[in-house]
């Protein structure tokens, strides 16, 4: 193996799988858990960027390969140069790198599914979180470990984990770093389902399919409202929702919607 292809291989990679209307991203790097290297963010930064602009997309699913989903950020390959960091290095570079990521992730309107299984750790819970949906292996296991590492946390865990579970149950994730299995994560509106280890993929993939079977455009503009409603008033939301129904209304889709209730039959969805 040549120095170049043995480094790649230590770094880990992302697999960039298009299966028709969905695009299926694979952390693979299953003997560090799937922590996530600089150049496996960059990927998938590049991957989620192109899909933000593909018509033809209609869902993404993000998945670990091997018996974990993401254990975190690997900040011993990032500082592994030996080299002291010019001040302000993090803000100059994480905004692009991993916050970046959690941003497509949240805001990218196409539906994000991630299929959960054993350790998903700092960034690693927070992409679940941003998802859309999470479906997780009764085995998975959430844990913020920041404060137990010596650093605050970040990667947008203080934002999406009081919205999603409430300050009480966020402050024992980030501030005494408790870990939650994926029973009690469902339990407390974290992610959207806890099942048995052998039914995960066929519940991610049917979800995942149901979602790339829908009104697209609709499922986009109702994630953005989601998203702008979090710190709107009532009154910014509903107007938010005015341009959201005036744009879905002029939709393929929503005419497909209207006739298959005139005629009482499914819909047939095109993702226009």
């Amino acid at each position: 193996m040549s120095h170049e292809a043995a480094k790649a291989d230590a770094e880990g990679s992302v697999t960039v799988h298009r299966d028709g209307a969905i695009l299926r991203l694979t952390f693979d790097r299953p003997a560090q858990r799937n922590s996530l290297s600089r150049l496996m963010i960059e990927t998938l930064v590049e991957a989620l960027t192109d899909a933000a602009a593909d018509d033809s997309l209609r869902a993404i699913h993000l998945r670990g390969a091997g018996d974990h989903f993401c254990a975190g950020a690997d900040w011993v390959a990032t500082n592994s140069s030996g080299q002291r960091p010019r001040t302000g290095d993090l803000v100059r570079r994480i905004p692009h790198a991993a916050h970046r990521l959690i941003e497509l992730i949240h805001t990218i309107q196409l539906p994000v599914v991630c299929s959960v299984q054993g350790w998903a750790v700092g960034i690693g819970a927070n992409l679940a979180l941003a998802a859309d949906f999470a479906v997780a292996a009764t085995d998975a296991v959430f844990w913020e470990p920041f404060i137990d590492r010596g650093f605050s946390p970040d990667s947008g865990s203080t934002w999406l984990l009081p919205r999603l579970v409430g300050v009480a149950r966020a402050r024992r994730m980030l501030l005494l770093g408790e870990k939650v299995g994926a029973a009690d994560a469902a339990d407390w509106g974290m992610i959207h389902q806890a099942v048995d280890r052998a039914d995960l993929g066929a519940a991610a993939d049917e979800l995942v399919a149901r979602l790339a079977n829908g009104p697209t455009v609709a499922i986009g503009l109702a994630k953005q409202a989601l998203s702008f409603g979090a710190h709107a008033t009532l009154n910014q939301s509903m107007n938010q929702e005015l341009y959201n129904v005036e744009l879905s209304c002029r939709t393929s889709d929503f005419k497909e919607g209207l006739e298959a209730f005139r005629q009482r039959r499914d819909p047939e969805f095109r993702g226009r």
